[in-house]
């Protein structure tokens, strides 16, 4: 770690906790921002531009190596500007510049270092560089050495390199990818992800395998629309493995960021707020779909640890929790049966390294154990001569009994900034697992953040900050915090039908159309009209780690259209489809959240009416019904008396009445309902 009694450099007033582990560095950062900028060209100096975030594993190593060496800090001082960004905070520098360096070394990753003219063109970058020559890198003295001769005898030909790159770069937001949607697109897109299917270990592609919760979820959408049941299969079964896999932590609940390996067996144990979040509703429509209560629980335990160890300043959550602990990654997640032994007795001990796949060799490092579940319970169940209820039953005390002898343990860091866009996730997970649930905590946790940031992260004019922490609110709003934002307020509303959140999502939108809209081709910039002007406005058409914004707000603006009657807002929806139809019919599989609201359209969205008071247990069981239900394409209000018909046009002539439940689609709608069960027919039909 860094030597904290050293002085400080500029990251010091910093909010981020990734820029603030740099701050006693003796390399000269600066954050992002016009004095480095400044200074950059009064001086003629490139710029180094190092990139990554505070989970990541090789962003400590090459800061221990390289950022804290005093030789190499002092010819990154003498040849360069030096500025750190954390890559959470400025999703919008981080794209930009991960760009240039996938066109050139052909991948990418974190950390990101990339060398900038003083005019921001980018010139040479690459990721993990190790301090003198290794593992076939170049070593990161010689890079800066060299760069600098490059800088100094050639920087004409420098320059022009950039100036190539950006203007590359810079193309892609100006993309005309306008088209009709190819009504074959939704079919093209199950076979590509059936193409790509793993049918031994689940999931799509092969090591390192990621959550792909937008591929999983629109699986479940193909075998609604069309009762196939290949892609039912596809969905339960990647999240059957990652449950028992070790990405999902067995002892805390949630999951981590990937799995090193096909199996999902050794995970980056990094745990990030936005997996979690997008995780839960996936094992939440698992549950609704299939009624097996295990895609529940995976989903109840991702939540009770956001609110166990996430919750951050006035109630939001924070981003992340490290990899490492004291230096190793994952030593607070991983066991040896020595271990298990001393902690539950012999026979216990043995119970559970059989259970979770403890053993002497061990899967991990050092002879450690990632815990997971390699077999099913019947067949350990079986080996160790047990019944299998008394086995679970065991199992359940000693994971009790683990996860208090854990706690003891020299916990990760944790990351507790409080990002807008990932809280929007948080706040939408959060409030659909109280809907399918009827957890009330759950509930509270997100109208707590919902308040928060609408309070904190939200400007009089109502512009979002990005990113804030100890009462500091910054950087200008990208498109994901608005939109996400947008959709957790969209379910908070759908929990307590509240029209405070109604409104907030409205006068969102709004400032989304003003603001992100492209006037030429439509859809909408990753980057907003008053952000800084960088070197190429983006828009973000494709599904990565998270959701495409895009995909998102226009399933956002077709659920506002059936709240409101509002048919500009579903037009603004089909227009943002059709802005990216060429690309979708070219790559289908890589627009997983877009396509969500092509299927959507495709099968007709429900408008469902709840009437009677929330607290009617009358009232309730027709709510349940409807929430219990898989029926994804739907909205949900509640006529409950004293509501304005004003604001939601779907109410009129509803509100006062005995508990009902209306399900209208097509501009046609059944008989009012009283039944719980008719309703979950009529839901289901």
């Amino acid at each position: 770690m860094t030597d904290t009694n050293r002085p400080t450099n500029r990251l010091a007033g910093e909010t981020s906790p990734y820029l603030l582990q740099h701050a006693h560095n003796p390399v000269d950062w600066y954050p992002w921002g016009p004095e480095a900028l400044a200074r950059s060209r009064a001086e003629g100096k490139p710029i180094f531009l190092s990139i990554g975030y505070s989970a990541c594993h090789w962003c400590h190593v090459m800061e221990r190596e390289s950022f804290e060496d005093d030789a190499i800090a002092a010819l990154m001082n003498e040849h360069y500007v030096n500025v750190k960004v954390d890559r959470e905070e400025r999703p919008d520098l981080d794209e930009i510049y991960m760009k240039a360096v996938m066109r050139l070394t052909g991948s990418g990753g974190w950390p990101m270092s990339v060398f900038l003219t003083p005019d921001l063109l980018p010139f040479y970058g690459g990721t993990y560089f190790p301090p003198r020559g290794a593992y076939g890198r170049p070593g990161f003295a010689d890079v800066l050495w060299s760069l600098a001769k490059a800088w100094e005898r050639d920087r004409d030909g420098v320059t022009s390199q950039g100036e190539r790159l950006a203007r590359e770069i810079a193309a892609e937001g100006r993309v005309d990818a306008r088209g009709a949607l190819d009504p074959t697109v939704l079919d093209r897109s199950l076979e590509a992800l059936a193409q790509n299917y793993d049918a031994e270990w689940g999931g799509f592609g092969s090591a390192p395998k990621f959550p792909h919760a937008m591929d999983l979820r629109l699986c479940l959408r193909h075998h609604e629309r069309t009762g196939d049941a290949a892609p039912r299969r596809m969905a339960l079964d990647t999240l059957d493995r990652m449950a028992e896999g070790g990405i999902h932590d067995q002892l805390g609940g949630g999951f981590h960021r990937y799995s090193t390996d096909e199996k999902w067996l050794i995970p980056h144990f990094e745990k990030m707020l936005y997996d979690n979040a997008l995780l839960v509703p996936a094992y939440l429509e698992a549950w609704q779909l299939s009624g097996e209560e295990r895609y529940a629980d995976v989903a109840r335990g991702a939540c009770e640890w956001m609110l166990r160890e996430m919750v951050a300043e006035g109630g939001a959550f924070a981003s992340t929790q490290d990899a490492d602990t004291e230096g190793e990654e994952g030593k607070f997640f991983v066991w040896t049966p020595r271990e298990l032994e001393a902690l539950l007795g012999r026979d216990l001990g043995r119970q559970a390294a059989a259970w979770w796949g403890v053993t002497d060799a061990g899967n991990f490092e050092h002879g450690t154990s990632a815990l997971w579940r390699p077999e099913p319970a019947g067949e350990v169940a079986a080996r160790l001569r047990l019944d299998v209820a008394e086995l679970e039953q065991r199992m359940r005390e000693a994971r009790e009994r683990l996860f208090a002898a854990r706690a003891e343990r020299t916990a990760p860091a944790r990351d507790d900034k409080v990002l807008t866009a990932w809280n929007g996730l948080a706040i939408g997970a959060l409030a659909r697992a109280y809907q399918a649930l009827e957890e009330p905590r759950f509930l509270d946790a997100a109208t707590r953040a919902a308040r928060y940031l609408l309070a904190h992260h939200r400007r009089d004019d109502g512009t979002l900050f990005a990113t804030g922490r100890d009462g500091r609110a910054r950087h200008e709003g990208c498109l994901d915090d608005y939109v996400f934002l947008i959709a957790g307020l969209l379910d908070l509303y759908e929990s307590d039908f509240d029209t405070t959140w109604l409104e907030a999502a409205l006068e969102l939108a709004d400032v989304v159309e003003r603001d992100f809209h492209d006037a030429d081709h439509d859809g909408y910039f990753t980057t907003g009209a008053r952000h800084e002007e960088l070197i190429a406005r983006l828009k973000n058409p494709h599904d990565g780690a998270l959701p495409s914004g895009n995909g998102v707000h226009a399933e956002n603006l077709l659920r506002l259209a059936e709240l409101t009657g509002r048919g500009d807002l579903g037009e603004r929806a089909e227009r943002t489809l059709r802005s990216l139809a060429k690309l979708v019919g070219r790559y289908p599989a890589a627009f997983s959240q877009l396509l969500m609201a092509v299927h959507w359209l495709a099968v007709g969205p429900r408008e469902v009416v709840v009437s009677g008071a929330p607290e009617d247990a009358r009232t309730r069981a027709l709510l349940r019904a409807v929430r219990t239900c898989f029926a994804p394409a739907k909205v949900v209000a509640l006529a409950a008396p004293g509501a304005d018909a004003t604001e939601l046009p779907l109410l009129e002539g509803r509100i006062g009445s005995e508990p009902r439940a209306w399900i209208c689609r097509h501009y046609t709608c059944h008989e009012p309902l009283t039944d719980p069960a008719a309703v979950a027919r009529a839901l289901a039909d």
